[in-house]
């Protein structure tokens, strides 16, 4: 069973690094190789149905190696780690030079299969750490979408618009979603494997945070300190 652990763990991390965005948007013949966040790029310069696509795909990224190592009844340990792998080739892909996505949405996918997964399997509460997870992540984009959706004198297509202003509820409700997802694994006494693989995804995407073009930052920067929590917190050096 060794050589099925090794391959589902790379071909997690291949699979999470796999560009389908850039490729869509090339597909359509957009160049979205320099932008920010390939997500809102692909939903505003390439069209609100591939944009969907590019967070169903992402979010399947977590999902496939989860639902293949249960298939074939491997580890609970390798079925985790190829879910952190997926989400790391995601942030840091090797057909980008390793400079990737954030992972929230790789991330979300593995959590969901993985918890889903084990309740069906062998830990009956495992569905609870996904409320856990998903409450605080909903409130933020609550706090961030419901305001816009609901302002009067918007039309149709506007209230469907992707992007607007920066937002500070959203990534700080991600940031403490992936928080509360090992805490609430472990408080509930779930299988210590998966609680370590939502730890280990906790800190991959803190550092994804923290790094994603940190060195063009810093050399503006007045207050490296400031900088460095507003990463952890709001996912930007700037609020």
């Amino acid at each position: 069973m060794l050589l099925a652990d090794i391959a589902l763990v790379i071909g997690a991390y291949l699979l999470g690094s796999l560009p389908y965005m850039l490729l869509l948007g090339r597909a359509r013949g957009v160049d979205l190789s320099q932008e920010d966040d390939l997500h809102m790029a692909l939903w505003r310069k390439v069209g609100r149905l591939e944009g969907l696509s590019g967070v169903l795909v992402d979010m399947l990224k977590g999902v496939i190696p989860i639902v293949v190592g249960f298939a074939f009844h491997l580890h609970l340990a390798v079925i985790a780690a190829s879910g952190v792998a997926a989400v790391v080739g995601q942030m840091w892909p090797v057909f980008r030079k390793f400079d990737g996505e954030k992972g929230n949405t790789t991330g979300i996918g593995m959590i969901i299969a993985l918890t889903m997964e084990s309740t069906a399997t062998e830990s009956p509460l495992a569905y609870l750490v996904f409320i856990i997870f998903a409450i605080p992540i909903l409130i933020g984009i609550g706090i961030r979408t419901v305001p816009r959706f609901m302002a009067s004198g918007q039309t149709f297509s506007e209230r469907f618009k992707f992007g607007g202003p920066a937002s500070n509820s959203m990534p700080l409700g991600f940031a403490i979603g992936f928080a509360a997802a090992p805490l609430g694994s472990w408080c509930l006494g779930q299988p210590l494997d998966m609680t370590l693989a939502f730890l280990a995804l906790l800190i991959a995407i803190m550092i994804r945070r923290l790094t994603a073009g940190l060195s063009a930052d810093l050399k503006t920067a007045t207050n490296v300190r400031t900088i460095l929590i507003n990463r952890l917190l709001y996912d930007r050096s700037y609020l």
